[in-house]
């Protein structure tokens, strides 16, 4: 979907180079928790980081958040401790960034080579906000608040919300709140306690929602210009809208500030609000760590889930249309597509071709691609399935000239009993029909004929570079709506159908 006009501006006034004369430019971590030197670049003002659990996002926010002084300064040690089952050695966080319009890029490390961590006393100033939204608990389930909920307990003192932050918490919650405060009690004065107006009503964090105790809990904060936010798993408790109003108030608070966010996710809506540049996936493959910058959150998602999530919409003209350009795309050199799209079917040439204008006046909100049988004339926006003739005809007529031995030898039947299936049906008037024809006389299903049908042609008819060019169409209309060229996706072995 198109950017938010929050990110619009905060893309626009960060490539303009006005601003942020403080900017982190990359960590690398060495030594801890499987990292052997990999860098993160951050060349956005706010970063995602997505992946499975136990890759490495909260890592990078904990190294970065060792790196500075200043604000609420916190200490490699913290993060990184020596326990009885782990004895952290050979260990180096280390950092570039640049201060000033003219200055160029200035390194600092901390390194921890035997006993003791080293460094800490050369770090650059800045202000570094560390949130972990994980940790934010509903008020009942925490350590020590019980004893607050009582009748008899006084409220002690309390921080009232200003103006703008009253408004951007109506804003984000998508709520008129009309008064809000955190406050304290005669029994515990540490422990503040959120206390929300709306609609009339006044109630405090022991009855609201986890979702509005963590964003009344994350408002309050003064954020300097030039700091560094840093924020693990913020979609914690929200719901999709509330993910999304909270990362454009992110855009916002960034920009006027000049500070950067770096921030843990799992949540396609938070990746969808941010460009390219701002998504960085981490996985770890034989023991490595990967770094791949500018996926698409249907990519995101596709990794980090055993389900698909398709990048692009492929409309064609029927399922067998579908299954003819999936073996085209398996037979290519970007045969990892298969899994990015999805194909549409859409009946009539004539909606393809509808279809097709749309596609021309980029009027599809994700990656869409239209193909037309290739018995059908050429038409704007739309692309031709090769073979200049309908699927079923290009299929027959090809293999017929090559020889059926590859189907027989995939539908486990005699090569002869296949040709003469094939060539049987040929005589029918009706392409449509040839299929059901040969595969009712060969006892195997539709499907799985077309199928076995359609790879064999694609690998023995199609040249290459022909399946080349119709995989380039699908990838470069996926880059141009923010997605990956490189898909870091498993090799997907060619199978045999099996008789049904």
């Amino acid at each position: 979907m198109p950017l938010s006009k929050e990110v619009r501006l905060l893309d626009s006034r960060w490539r303009s180079n006005a601003g942020w004369p403080k900017r982190l430019e990359w960590i690398e971590i060495t030594g801890i928790r499987g990292w052997i030197g990999e860098r993160v670049e951050f060349p956005f003002p706010i970063t995602a980081l997505v992946g499975e659990n136990g890759v490495g996002k909260s890592t990078v926010l904990q190294a970065v958040a060792a790196c500075f002084r200043g604000g609420n300064e916190n200490f490699a040690s913290d993060f990184f401790p020596d326990t009885p089952w782990d004895a952290i050695k050979k260990a180096e966080l280390k950092v570039s960034m640049r201060e000033g319009a003219t200055s160029g890029s200035i390194t600092s490390s901390v390194r921890k080579r035997t006993e003791r961590w080293r460094g800490n006393e050369e770090r650059r100033l800045r202000n570094v906000e560390y949130i972990d939204l994980r940790r934010i608990q509903p008020i009942s389930a925490r350590t020590g608040y019980a004893r607050m909920a009582k009748r008899e307990v006084k409220e002690a003192g309390f921080e009232e919300f200003d103006e703008q932050t009253m408004e951007r918490l109506s804003r984000i919650l998508g709520r008129n709140y009309q008064y809000a405060r955190l406050s304290k009690t005669n029994v515990d004065s540490t422990r503040k306690v959120p206390v929300l107006t709306r609609d009339g009503g006044r109630y405090s964090g022991f009855h609201s929602g986890a979702g509005e105790t963590a964003i009344a809990e994350l408002l309050p904060r003064i954020v300097p210009k030039y700091s560094i936010l840093l924020i693990d798993e913020i979609e914690t408790s929200l719901h999709p809208r509330t993910q999304r109003r909270l990362l454009r108030d992110l855009a916002t608070l960034c920009r006027n500030t000049e500070s950067q966010c770096i921030l843990t996710t799992h949540s396609p809506y938070i990746l969808d609000e941010l460009p390219p540049e701002g998504r960085i996936y981490l996985m770890e493959t034989d023991g490595q760590k990967k770094i791949i910058t500018g996926v698409s959150p249907a990519f995101a998602m596709t990794k980090m889930d055993d389900e698909l999530y398709p990048e692009a919409d492929v409309y064609v003209e029927d399922e067998r249309s579908g299954t003819l350009l999936g073996e085209i795309i398996t037979n290519s050199k970007q045969r990892d597509l298969i899994i990015r799209y999805q194909p549409i079917p859409y009946g009539a040439a004539n909606v393809g071709r509808s279809l097709g204008a749309m596609v021309k006046e980029k009027r599809f909100p994700r990656p869409s691609i239209v193909f037309l049988d290739g018995d059908q004339p050429p038409s704007v926006g739309c692309n031709l399935l090769p073979g200049d003739d309908a699927p079923e005809r290009v299929v027959f007529e090809g293999l017929t000239a090559k020889g059926f031995d590859g189907v027989a030898t995939r539908l486990r039947r005699s090569q002869a009993d296949v040709a003469d299936a094939c060539n049987q049906a040929m005589l029918l008037s009706d392409h449509h029909e040839w299929i059901k024809y040969a595969a009712d006389r060969l006892s195997v299903g539709g499907q799985v004929l077309w199928q076995g049908m359609c790879a064999e042609w694609s690998m023995r008819c199609l040249p290459e570079h022909q399946a080349n060019k119709i995989g380039d169409a699908i990838l470069e209309t996926i880059v141009e709506y923010g997605g990956t060229r490189h898909t870091e996706q498993p090799q997907i072995p060619v199978q045999m159908p099996l008789v049904r």
